[in-house]
Order: structure tokens, then sequence, then C-alpha cells
């Protein structure tokens, strides 16, 4: 993959906070927004994680079916990636996602209210940060719930419009 470097969409940034926070919904919803804003190779990253959350969701709700279909689903968009990829441990997530999916195949549909949710571990990722230096007067700009501020002149930009303006 050729755009495994350089930094996540600010929602894919978001939707991996939300991930780790258990809130996989929300997740699933901007890594949705990081997917559709994506142009390069890393919607596949953007997507594959989003399919996990899903995943994660309908263990969380008892749901069977709904997670082995769409773990199956993840494997689609992640098996193609590097170990790493903007960041994030991609080897780490399969891993544990085979895991938590291999967990619940094992207790079947019948147990699946016996699933430990301790399997549901987080994604592990780091990334470099991203400087924007503002086009109206050059002050470095601050980053800030998917808004980007220059604290020096008030120029302000949405998560939405960072590709438009700074990639």
């Amino acid at each position: 993959m050729s755009d495994c470097s350089g930094t996540l969409h600010p929602q894919a940034r978001e939707g991996l906070r939300l991930f780790n926070a258990g809130e996989y919904f929300e997740a699933h919803e901007a890594l949705e927004d990081a997917w559709n804003a994506e142009t390069g190779e890393a919607k596949n990253l953007y997507r594959g994680v989003l399919q996990i959350a899903v995943a994660y969701l309908h263990l969380t709700r008892g749901n069977y079916r709904g997670a082995v279909k769409v773990y199956e689903r993840s494997k689609k968009w992640l098996n193609g990636l590097p170990d790493i990829c903007k960041g994030v441990r991609v080897r780490q997530l399969r891993n544990d996602a085979e895991k938590a999916i291999g967990e619940v195949q094992r207790l079947g549909a019948e147990r699946i209210a016996e699933f430990d949710p301790a399997f549901l571990k987080p994604i592990h990722w780091k990334e470099e940060k991203h400087v924007y230096i503002c086009d109206r007067c050059g002050s470095e700009m601050v980053e800030r719930n998917c808004k980007v501020t220059c604290p020096n002149c008030g120029n302000r930009f949405d998560c939405s419009d960072l590709n438009i303006y700074f990639d």
C-alpha cells in the first residue's frame, strides 16, 4: 500500500479514540466520514477498522451472526495492508479481532451472552503530529475536536476541509 505513511484523517483519529473508548457505533460513524473523504488507498484502512467496530458492536449486543459476518468482511480490507499503516498497528488489530471472533465461535450463538468483553482490545496507534500552517497569516494552527484554528488571526477549518486545504 503506497500511502500508509503520513497522517490519519482527523475523523479517523476521532474514530480510533471512540473505538478505544468502547463507543463502537460512534467510532463507525467517524471512520465512515474519514473513509468517504479519503481519495487514496487509505480508504481500505478506514473501512477495515470501521468493519471491526461494527463487529464489536454486534458482539456487545449479543448478535452472533452479525459479528461473525462483519468480521469476515473486515478481512477483505485489512488483510492487504502492511503491519503498520498510518501509525495504526494493523497486524495487532487483525490478531486481536481474530481472537475475539474465535472466542465467539467457540461459544457459539447459544452462549454468546458468556462472551468476555476483555477480548475486545483497543487499537494501538501512534502518529506523527501534523503541523498546520495558516494560509492567511503563516502562524501554526491548533487542532482540537476536529477543528483547526489559527490562534493569531482566527482562521478556521473543520476536519472535512482539511483534505482540500492541507493534503
